[in-house]
């Protein structure tokens, strides 16, 4: 943790900005971080599989299906493990206004989603149970809508990243309830 405005782990970096005037836009950032382990695998990947081909091409053997599947195993597999479309999730709060949630692709495309500040009726922190997996989610109840909006529909931050999202969010809202942050 690095400060109240900045927090980082070893998966997502959280930052938190204000925008002039200081009460006018609160834009919160959880950016995915690229490590230098999963670069490292992908060239070790690309060098079994590169040697594999050449193998393959000079055992004298008429294997080019062999070679033609592995290819797309090896490419398939690196697309599972290591592929992440996403390079970052914004919520940017505008008091006067509403929420805007964005979502930003490594391919450049940006994906916005708009909710007046009239429609939401609270955010919500909720624990996610699957059977593999426990993580939290941030969500919106929107009015006249008939299920939650999911506040990042790509990414898992951890609570201690989405607590503050959430205290901003209720702030904004006026929520009636205060948020407390022993209870996260």
């Amino acid at each position: 943790m690095v400060g109240e405005n900045w927090i980082e782990n070893r998966k997502y970096t959280y930052r938190r900005e204000l925008k002039w005037p200081v009460e006018a836009i609160d834009i919160h950032h959880v950016v995915v971080r690229r490590s230098r382990a999963s670069r490292f695998f992908i060239y070790v990947c690309l060098v079994i599989g590169l040697s594999n081909a050449v193998f393959l091409v000079l055992s004298k053997h008429e294997s080019v299906t062999i070679l033609f599947w592995s290819f797309i195993l090896s490419a398939s597999l690196l697309k599972l493990f290591l592929w992440k479309p996403v390079k970052q999730e914004s919520v940017i709060i505008m008091p006067a206004l509403g929420v805007q949630l964005e979502t930003h692709f490594l391919s450049g495309r940006t994906t916005r989603r708009f909710f007046p500040i009239g429609k939401i009726l609270r955010p919500v922190l909720l624990e996610c149970v699957t059977p593999l997996t426990c993580y939290w989610s941030l969500s919106l109840i929107v009015r006249d809508e008939g299920e939650l909006m999911l506040v990042f529909k790509e990414l898992r931050p951890p609570v201690k990243m989405l607590v503050p999202i959430w205290k901003a969010l209720c702030a904004t809202i006026d929520c009636k309830e205060s948020p407390d942050a022993d209870d996260a």
